[in-house]
């Protein structure tokens, strides 16, 4: 089989699990990305997310990761829901309203690539999501999936940009697609307008330190009284940036069922949630990602909020 043949394969198989997006690179050091990186630590853009200080090489070269690399596949996988939590609540990011999708999207990249290793025989490789020292962006950027908006995530001119990212890394030669290189974000600057912290900075620099998602899920102690009335009732991550972004009017809603909240999680109050004991925090957030903040992290977030 060529490698015409096989690329074809592969990405009619990713299709078919669900992936709304593929594309390939060249597995190989991201020579634009390093100074970007390490002035973004230089600068302490991290806060105490000391993990990112780690593995720079790695972030970097893929084969660091898998010797011999060749090729990156890149994936996107489409969380956006149907319905939406109400008004009057305290709020969660659109992509924790199901399971946890680690575990999710992993399982497909378990299954693509032993179909890949069917089809290819003995080969070596890896799968990622959000579970190693990768940059996703650029290599989603890198493969054709998308462009790099103003507040950092992917976007997709037809899809928006609320999808997940995944990533496997092989060292088998395949057909390589061409980066994405337009930027259709044009003069708009409604997230970096929209985000009440100011996190997002000129040059699709975040600094995420200010950050609402990172205030309430990284972030282990106190939260910073200067940030006080500025969460907008956001108490597990926050979508304000992509909410007014206007790529997502074209946003479809997802077609996972795993994804699909808990039935009483879209109807809670802010009240409801004041006075959430620990075990309808664990009935509601059985399997997500929500547990990562754990049961005192969520209630340390709506004091906050209520303060």
């Amino acid at each position: 089989m060529n490698k015409s043949q096989l690329t074809s394969l592969i990405k009619q198989k990713a299709k078919e699990l669900g992936f709304e997006a593929i594309g390939i690179a060249r597995a190989e050091f991201l020579e634009e990305e390093a100074p970007r990186l390490e002035n973004w630590l230089n600068k302490g853009y991290h806060g105490k997310m000391a993990y990112m200080e780690n593995h720079f090489d790695k972030r970097l070269d893929p084969s660091k990761l898998v010797p011999g690399a060749k090729s990156l596949i890149s994936l996107s996988y489409n969380y956006y829901p149907e319905k939406v939590q109400e008004e009057d609540s305290y709020k969660i990011a659109k992509y924790a309203y199901g399971k946890d999708y680690h575990f999710i999207i992993k399982d497909k990249l378990k299954e693509l690539f032993s179909y890949i290793h069917s089809l290819a025989g003995e080969i070596d490789g890896r799968i990622f999501t959000d579970s190693a020292p990768i940059l996703e962006r650029a290599w989603a950027k890198k493969s054709g999936i998308g462009w790099e908006g103003k507040h950092s995530l992917i976007i997709q001119k037809n899809k928006g940009s609320f999808f997940f990212l995944a990533e496997i890394i092989m060292d088998l030669e395949l057909e390589y697609d061409t980066p994405f290189q337009t930027d259709h974000c044009g003069t708009c600057t409604r997230c970096i307008d929209a985000c009440p912290t100011e996190a997002i900075l000129p040059g699709r620099i975040i600094n995420a330190s200010r950050c609402i998602s990172y205030l309430t899920i990284e972030l282990k102690e106190e939260l910073p009284l200067e940030m006080r009335g500025k969460f907008e009732d956001w108490m597990f991550g926050c979508d304000i940036c992509q909410d007014v972004c206007p790529w997502n009017r074209f946003s479809l809603p997802h077609r996972e069922p795993a994804f699909n909240p808990h039935p009483d999680l879209l109807h809670m109050s802010k009240e409801d949630w004041e006075e959430i004991t620990e075990e309808v925090f664990r009935e509601l957030f059985r399997k997500s990602a929500v547990k990562r903040t754990k049961y005192s992290g969520l209630k340390r977030n709506i004091q906050f909020l209520k303060a």
